[in-house]
C-alpha cells in the first residue's frame, strides 16, 4: 500500500506543497487566516489562488501540448498579445464601462488567440518545423506584435466591467478560480470521457503509427496548439484586467517557462505520451506558492530567480525515482559495506 502510494504521480507534488505551506504557515502563522470583507473573501490562500489562475490556464494548454511530444514557447506572447487587443479596443470607446464594448474587445483577443493557436499547429503539422523553433518564431515576433498594438505605451483602462473578469467576486471567491475551473472540467471532459484522449496519447507516443491506425495526427496537433493558444488568451485576459492594463513588453514575460515547469512537477513527460491535469494544477500552485513564499521571507529581487530555480531544481530531483534510487542504493552501500557486493550485482 506505502509503496504503491510512494510511485502515485500525485505524492511528490502534493508532498512538495504541502511542505512549502507548512512552511508559510510556521514563518506567518496567520498565513492560512481568510477574512470576509465586502462580500470577498481574503487571505494568503485566496491571493495563491488567484494569482495563480493564469499560470494554471495557461499550463493546462501546455499540457495537451507535451502530451502530443510538442512544446509551446509563444503562450507569453500570446498573453501579452490578448491583453494588448482588448485594453487597445476598449480605451477607443467612448464609454469604456459599457459591456459591449468589453465583450467586443473579449472577443477579438479570444479569436485572434485562436488564430495564432492555428498558426503554431499548421507551422508543427502542416510544415513539420519542429515545435520549439515553430513556435519561437511568434514567441519573438509576437512580443513585437503586442508592442507595435500598444505603440511600446502601458494602455490603461478606466472599466470597471472589465476589471470583474480579474478582481471580480463569485460566491465570495474570486472569479478567476472559476474561469480556471471551468477550462479544467472542459479539457478533462474532451480528454478523459471521449476518444480524443486517447487520440492525444496515441500521437505524443507514436505519430507515425497513429496515422497508420486512421488517427487524422495533423488534426489533432494543430487541435492541441488551438486549444493552448485559447488558454494563453484568457490568461491574458485575466491578467491585464486584473491591473486595468496592458504592457505588450513585460505581460505574460517567462510564463512559457514557468507554464512548463507546472507540467514537469505535475509528473507529465517532456517525451508525449500519458499525462495529468490535475498534477499540472499542482504543479501551477507550487510555483505560485514559491513566490509567494519567496517574497514573504524577503529574498532580495536581484536573487529571487536563483533562489526560484534551486528549488524547482529540488523538486524536480525528488520526483525523479532514478535519482531517489540512486541515494538510497549509496547510502546502503555506505552504511551496510558486507553488503555492497550484492547490491553491486544486483545493479
Amino acid at each position: 500500500m506505502m509503496k504503491r502510494m510512494f510511485k502515485h504521480h500525485l505524492f511528490w507534488p502534493l508532498s512538495v506543497l504541502g511542505g512549502l505551506l507548512l512552511f508559510n504557515l510556521l514563518y506567518s502563522p496567520d498565513f492560512f487566516s481568510i477574512v470576509m470583507r465586502d462580500g470577498h473573501l481574503y487571505g494568503s490562500l485566496i491571493d495563491i489562488l488567484n494569482f495563480g489562475a493564469p499560470l494554471m490556464l495557461v499550463s493546462i494548454g501546455m499540457t495537451i501540448v507535451i502530451a502530443t511530444k510538442g512544446i509551446d514557447l509563444s503562450v507569453g506572447s500570446i498573453v501579452a498579445i490578448a491583453g494588448a487587443v482588448t485594453c487597445m479596443t476598449i480605451s477607443k470607446g467612448a464609454d469604456q464601462n459599457a459591456l459591449s464594448l468589453v465583450l467586443t474587445g473579449i472577443g477579438m483577443s479570444l479569436i485572434l488567440s485562436l488564430v495564432l493557436g492555428v498558426w503554431n499547429g499548421i507551422l508543427v503539422a502542416g510544415a513539420g518545423i519542429q515545435p520549439i523553433i515553430a513556435t519561437l518564431i511568434l514567441m519573438v515576433a509576437g512580443r513585437g506584435i503586442a508592442q507595435l498594438i500598444t505603440s511600446g505605451q502601458i494602455i490603461t483602462v478606466s472599466s470597471p466591467t472589465y476589471a470583474y473578469v480579474g478582481t471580480g467576486a463569485l460566491a465570495s471567491l474570486p472569479f478567476s478560480i472559476f474561469v480556471v475551473l471551468f477550462i479544467f472540467v472542459i479539457a478533462a471532459l474532451l480528454t478523459r470521457k471521449t476518444a480524443l484522449g486517447i487520440f492525444i496519447e496515441s500521437v505524443g507516443s507514436n505519430p507515425n503509427a497513429s496515422r497508420l491506425a486512421g488517427i487524422r495526427s495533423n488534426f489533432v496537433i494543430i487541435s492541441v496548439y488551438v486549444f493552448c493558444g485559447l488558454c494563453a488568451g484568457i490568461a491574458g485576459l485575466l491578467l491585464s484586467s486584473n491591473v486595468s492594463s496592458a504592457d505588450g513588453n513585460n505581460a505574460g514575460l517567462w510564463y512559457e517557462l514557468d507554464a512548463i515547469l507546472a507540467v514537469v512537477i505535475g509528473g507529465t513527460s517532456l517525451n508525449g505520451g500519458r499525462y495529468y491535469l490535475t498534477g499540472t494544477i499542482i504543479g501551477a500552485l507550487i510555483i505560485q506558492t514559491l513566490t509567494t513564499t519567496i517574497y514573504m521571507i524577503g529574498v532580495p529581487p536581484e536573487i529571487t530567480l536563483v533562489v526560484k530555480a534551486f528549488v524547482v531544481l529540488a523538486v524536480c530531483l525528488i520526483q525523479s525515482e532514478t535519482f531517489r534510487q540512486t541515494i538510497v542504493k549509496r547510502w546502503k552501500t555506505r552504511h551496510y559495506p558486507a553488503e555492497k557486493e550484492i547490491v553491486r550485482h544486483a545493479s
